[in-house]
């Protein structure tokens, strides 16, 4: 018998698809999301695995309704985006509230779509404790999803936050029909702002141009399945945020990463232009022509500084 009992929480696309590749390779799955509701404590307790793929906006209020977890249990953070305010990470978030818990980070080029049409994918499971990511990599690993892990968790939710900004700007991109020439250029500019800010911030450099940071942006800057690739394209076309917002009715998790990231870059004094022209495009302080005029605009500069990016 399989040692490992996984609760799921969130009964989204991810969740769900999360469950079902768990429960294809053999462990007992028990799941709980908001609206199906049930009582959250009797679904944690008897598990052994708790993977977390509710939104930013829910993580805080899911933690809060946890009183205590059972002993030698794995947290495993799917969320992807910053908690406003205190610019925690959702792992970090778990770790603070569970400190006696090993926390993992899940987070690499996933556009679950894919994975569920049986389409290959690989991901990364990481955590500062290595015993903990393996038990993720077990429990994950199948021949759909290639799972690899790494000790530095902060990089890894990074890549995987900080993407969705820059999604929006590609579809942006597309939407306006700029050619291949810009989209390459956002996406390498792109990666250099994601390297600045998760460096900043105390990630390892590398995990960046890894699944969770370059793997991820790839995925998210090219493709319709991306809902935030999608809102970009959508703006771009002339229809407002919330219509946008509604059309995908569903969570698009960089809207809310792009003012958190630029209220955090403003206070440490970092340089985020795609992430600052995507957040005035957002408050419709700007459209999609001003946003490309803006960043062409900018100061003339080498392309690599003293310390690279």
């Amino acid at each position: 018998m399989n040692p490992e009992v996984v609760a799921v929480l969130g009964g989204g696309v991810w969740g769900s698809l999360l469950a079902a590749l768990i429960r294809d390779n053999g462990y007992p799955v028990r799941v709980w999301s908001r609206r199906q509701g049930g009582n959250l404590e009797e679904i944690v307790q008897p598990a052994t695995m708790l993977v977390v793929a509710v939104s930013v906006a829910g993580v805080l209020p899911v933690i809060q309704r946890l009183t205590a977890l059972p002993s030698g249990m794995i947290i495993v953070s799917t969320t992807k985006g910053l908690l406003p305010g205190n610019y925690r990470t959702p792992a970090q978030a778990w770790q603070r509230a569970f400190p006696g818990h090993g926390v993992v980070a899940l987070s690499g080029p996933n556009l679950a779509a894919e994975i569920a049409q049986g389409l290959p994918a690989a991901t990364v499971a990481a955590s500062v404790e290595t015993s903990a990511a393996q038990r993720v990599q077990q429990v994950l690993a199948s021949e759909r999803l290639r799972v690899y892990t790494n000790n530095d968790p902060l990089g890894t939710e990074l890549g995987g936050a900080l993407k969705n900004v820059m999604a929006i700007a590609a579809g942006v991109c597309d939407g306006l029909n700029l050619g291949a020439n810009a989209k390459a250029s956002l996406i390498t500019r792109a990666l250099a702002e994601m390297v600045r800010v998760a460096v900043d911030l105390g990630a390892n450099t590398y995990t960046l141009y890894g699944l969770s940071g370059l793997g991820d942006l790839l995925a998210t800057c090219n493709s319709p399945l991306s809902r935030n690739y999608r809102l970009g394209y959508g703006l771009a076309q002339g229809k407002s945020l919330a219509v946008m917002l509604q059309e995908l009715q569903t969570t698009v998790e960089g809207v809310n990463t792009t003012q958190v990231l630029v209220q955090m870059a403003d206070q440490r004094g970092l340089r985020v232009p795609i992430a600052q022209q995507v957040d005035a495009l957002l408050q419709g302080h700007i459209n999609p022509q001003q946003a490309v005029v803006e960043l062409m605009g900018r100061d003339l500069k080498a392309e690599f500084h003293p310390e690279p990016l």
